[in-house]
């Protein structure tokens, strides 16, 4: 067995795959941004007192929860352009990695609210605050605090799933892989540097994570509760 690996050919091509690693990061942020929106609003619904909404929102979980998310993208991809609708794989590839991490993130927000004692919220009510300041400051944040450590492991899951968004075009970091690798027939050795880069990405975003972690949520620095 004679294994001859080149990876004098695969450096050469360093532009094209630190171009699709940054847009890899690119769709990482974004989904992560809007999925943390949707996910709070989605664990607030989930929690109404509203029938229809928790009813909803629940739907909207499952369904995510118990379906592939190549599949997911397909329906976006080709569901918009059924309806005459015109976006880059860029954008759909977004909109379907939000789409999927909103529901996720509702179920561990939501874990998070159900973990603040009633107790709390009851000394809040009698302190007389509003209820938008007992979301906010003693159920909202203490919640997330509670739970930042899954959202961030979620948020690195997700960076590293959108490689099947290279099944629409979108150029990140797999796509670029795959383009590279049938230039330069040199497959083992793309894909062991696409490794490689993964890690670093995931390693980058843990390390952002625990630095923002440190700036939100100071508390945790003084009590050195690990993040």
């Amino acid at each position: 067995m004679n294994l001859n690996l080149d990876f004098a050919t695969i450096f050469e091509r360093w532009p094209a795959f630190l171009q699709g690693a940054l847009l890899t990061l690119q769709l990482a942020f974004i989904a992560t941004a809007l999925g943390t929106v949707i996910g709070v609003l989605g664990a607030i619904g989930r929690r109404s007192s509203h029938p229809i909404v928790a009813r909803i929102c629940g739907i909207y979980v499952e369904v995510i929860r118990n379906t592939p998310l190549l599949v997911q993208i397909f329906l976006v991809y080709f569901g918009l352009a059924s309806l005459g609708l015109k976006f880059s794989a860029f954008a759909v590839a977004a909109a379907a990695l939000t789409i999927n991490v909103g529901a996720y993130t509702t179920e561990i927000i939501r874990a998070g609210f159900d973990s603040i004692p009633r107790g709390q919220i009851e000394a809040a009510e009698g302190l007389a605050l509003s209820r938008a300041q007992i979301y906010w400051y003693v159920v909202m944040w203490p919640a997330i605090e509670k739970v930042y450590p899954s959202l961030t492991s979620q948020f690195v899951l997700l960076m590293l799933a959108s490689s099947v968004t290279s099944q629409i075009s979108a150029e990140e970091l797999t796509a670029v892989a795959n383009y590279i690798q049938s230039d330069t027939y040199r497959a083992f050795e793309t894909y062991i540097l696409v490794a490689i880069v993964y890690i670093i990405l995931s390693l980058v975003m843990r390390a952002g994570f625990w630095l923002l972690g440190l700036v939100i949520f100071p508390r945790r620095r003084r009590l050195g509760t690990p993040l």
